[in-house]
Formats: C-alpha cells, sequence, structure tokens
C-alpha cells in the first residue's frame, strides 16, 4: 500500500533480518499478571477450531527452554527462513537442506506439523540471479523459468511431504497500492499468472493431501483485496489447487482492521478459499511514521525506545484488547480459518525488536523469560468462552 506505507519492505525484509536477529532484544521485566507456563496449554484453549501454530527459526529449535515451550503450546511449526528459495537453494545445482534437515527432525520428534515455508517468493531481490538468467547471461526464457519453478517445487516437496501438512506454495505475487495487478518481477514479466500455476500444479503432484496456500499482506485493505480475489478467481477457473489464502498478520497497536478483515473473510468464505493467519503479532512501538513523508522522521525515530524499562500499564491493556478482538474474530470464523500463527515465539525473539529501527518491544504472547503474559491469559479466556463448532 504505496499510499500509506510501503509495509511491503516488510515481508521481504524478514529473511535477511531473520537470519541476523534471532533473539537480540534487550531483557524486560514480565507483566505483573504472568501466569505459570504449565497451567494452561494454548492448543488445548484453541481445541479443534484450527491449528495453532509459530514461526522460529532453526536456531531456536537448540534451545531447550524455547523448544519446551514451542511443543507445550503450538501444534505446527513455520520455518522462519531455511526452507526459502535463497536459503536451501542458491545454484542450480546447490542445495542447502542440512538446516531445514533438522528443523524436520524437531517437528518429526515432538510429533508437530510442518508449514513448508515458502516455494516460491515473487519478488526480484528475494530470487537468485541463476534462477532469472539462462546460462549465458540472457534473461531466461518463459519455458525455462517455469521449468526451474517446477524442479524447485517437486524437489523440495518429494524431501518433506510426510511432515508438512501445508505450503506456502507462492509468497507475495500481488502488486501494492491501487494500481496494478501482479507485482513486477521476472516471474511476473515472464510468464504472467502461468507461475503461480506451475507452483501450485507441482505441489499438489508431490503432495495431494497438504493445504496448498498463497500468502501475502494487505490484502484486507480494499485495494489489494480487488487483486487478491481477482488472482484467486482466476486460478480456480484454471483449475489450479489452492485451497487457502495466507494472511500474514503483521498489525499495529490501534490499527482498527476488524471490519476490513471482516469483509475478506467473508469474500474469501464465498469464493471456496480457506484463511490462515500466518506470521501473526501486534506492533506496540508501532512503524508507520518511519515512511510517512518521505522517510522525514527516520532520525527521530532511530533513537525512538519508549518501552525500554517495561510496557506501561495502558499500552499492555490495549494491546491484550486488540488480541481479544483478533481472537474473537477468529472464533467467529472458524470455519473458514485454517491455521493461526504467530511470528516468533516470544518478545525477546521478535523481528519488530530491530526492524525497521531497533527498539524494545512486545507484540506476541510470551514474555522474554518465556512466561505467558496478561494478554496470554485473555486470549485463552476468550477461547474458553465458547466452543469448537
Amino acid at each position: 500500500m504505496r499510499s500509506m506505507h510501503p509495509i511491503y519492505l516488510v515481508a521481504s525484509l524478514l529473511f535477511t533480518v531473520g537470519l541476523a536477529h534471532d533473539s537480540l532484544a534487550q531483557e524486560s521485566p514480565a507483566p505483573s499478571g504472568a501466569v505459570a507456563v504449565g497451567s494452561v496449554a494454548l492448543k488445548d484453549a484453541v481445541g479443534e477450531r484450527f491449528k495453532i501454530g509459530v514461526g522460529v527459526s532453526e536456531r531456536v529449535l537448540s534451545d531447550s527452554a524455547s523448544a519446551d515451550l514451542i511443543v507445550k503450546h503450538f501444534q505446527i511449526l513455520t520455518p522462519e527462513n531455511c526452507m526459502k528459495p535463497q536459503g536451501i537453494h542458491p545454484a542450480e545445482n546447490q542445495w542447502n537442506f542440512d538446516a531445514t534437515d533438522r528443523f524436520v527432525d524437531f517437528v518429526k520428534r515432538n510429533q508437530l506439523e510442518l508449514v513448508g515455508h515458502c516455494l516460491v517468493w515473487a519478488k526480484d531481490d528475494r530470487t537468485d540471479q541463476w534462477m532469472k538468467e539462462e546460462a549465458g547471461g540472457q534473461p531466461v526464457t518463459r519455458e525455462k523459468l517455469l521449468q526451474r519453478i517446477e524442479d524447485h517445487v517437486a524437489k523440495v516437496v518429494q524431501r518433506y511431504h510426510e511432515s508438512a501438512t501445508m505450503w506456502d506454495v507462492v509468497n507475495e505475487a500481488l502488486a501494492d497500492g491501487e494500481d496494478g495487478y501482479l507485482r513486477e518481477s521476472v516471474y511476473s514479466t515472464t510468464t504472467g499468472i502461468d507461475f503461480i500455476e506451475t507452483a501450485f500444479r507441482a505441489a499438489r503432484k508431490h503432495d495431494p493431501d497438504a493445504l496448498l496456500i498463497y500468502n501475502d499482506y494487505n490484502c484486507h485493505f480494499p485495494g489489494k483485496r480487488k487483486k487478491l480475489i481477482r488472482l484467486l478467481g482466476e486460478l480456480k477457473e484454471r483449475g489450479v489447487p489452492v485451497d487457502a489464502y495466507g494472511m500474514q498478520g503483521h498489525f499495529e497497536l490501534g490499527d482498527d482492521s476488524l471490519s476490513q478483515l471482516r469483509e475478506t473473510f467473508d469474500s474469501l468464505r464465498e469464493l471456496g478459499i480457506k484463511v490462515v493467519v500466518s506470521e501473526l503479532d501486534i506492533d506496540v512501538v508501532t512503524r508507520g511514521r518511519w515512511w510517512a513523508d518521505g522517510g522525514a522522521h527516520r532520525d527521530e525515530l532511530k533513537t525512538f525506545d519508549p518501552y525500554k524499562e517495561g510496557l506501561p500499564k495502558d499500552i499492555e491493556q490495549k494491546e491484550t484488547q486488540q488480541y481479544v478482538a483478533l481472537f474473537r474474530l477468529f472464533d467467529e470464523y472458524q470455519d473458514v480459518i485454517a491455521r493461526v500463527s504467530f511470528w516468533n515465539l516470544h518478545d525477546g525473539q521478535s523481528w519488530l525488536n530491530y526492524f525497521p529501527w531497533d527498539r524494545v518491544n512486545y507484540p506476541l504472547l510470551f514474555d522474554r523469560n518465556l512466561k505467558p503474559k496478561s494478554v496470554f491469559d485473555a486470549v485463552v479466556e476468550v477461547l474458553t468462552e465458547t466452543s469448537p463448532r
């Protein structure tokens, strides 16, 4: 949404900053309302409504306390970076499976499920040069590009299909703002919509039973929502096996998006498309001004760190209210929602501590000491007010 701020930069830089900052945020005290970790499991409170998950770095799994927290509360894991194309397939004949193998081994040992994330990232700056060019350096042909996509998808899906129950097949293919349709990239300019079809058909061929997801951000905003519905409709008309829309869900405190989310969920229900909330968090040191007025506020914001000594009670309450409202909505639309996944495990591991500037943030349900926060209790209370349908 270029007219507001280029939030599209957020998802694009997750790969880069995720590798550099798996858990770098400084410590801060837990809210006084925190409860014991073992008191209730989030997955038990969710029940059969939808899968509850979390996206984490492979390195997080080597920490025993983090691993115990994951196994206690979550059913399904998303690898934050190691399965992305640039991480796992850096050259046409080179594959780096080690980190993803370790991630999947953890999933298997603990009888969890896996989200394969992601098979095609439809951005030029997230695509290696070998994918974009012929051997002699000329622009890649349509046929070669589609074949490379099919080969990549086949290799990854065949290796991990026994653990993956869901795949983020294509990531961020839609243009931002009101104009355009598909994001300008080597994929769209060379093949149009065909690269999306190729990726989904290849994923279905090698994993007949998984939920296949188109993943993107800001598609609850009306302008981009029109593009999403158009894309999913065209894919369905072609018989492409797209099952769900992955809504990344990087919200900001007070962004008042509930009505737009409701309209989006209604539209997807009518289309017969499921929803997954793929990367949920709430930024309490909001980042919108970073892009406002041509970046004029950036020098000021670089030193803006208002909650480094702890989160004020009124801000904590606002965050709690927003999470409660979101989970009430998710409960209402449980017939549409297949999964809700948080992005990072606890406040100290969140990418929002350092993007787009360094500050102490509190965007998740667990604090830096891996203890449930008061917002955790509030979410569990919402989920126990009603029964799964």
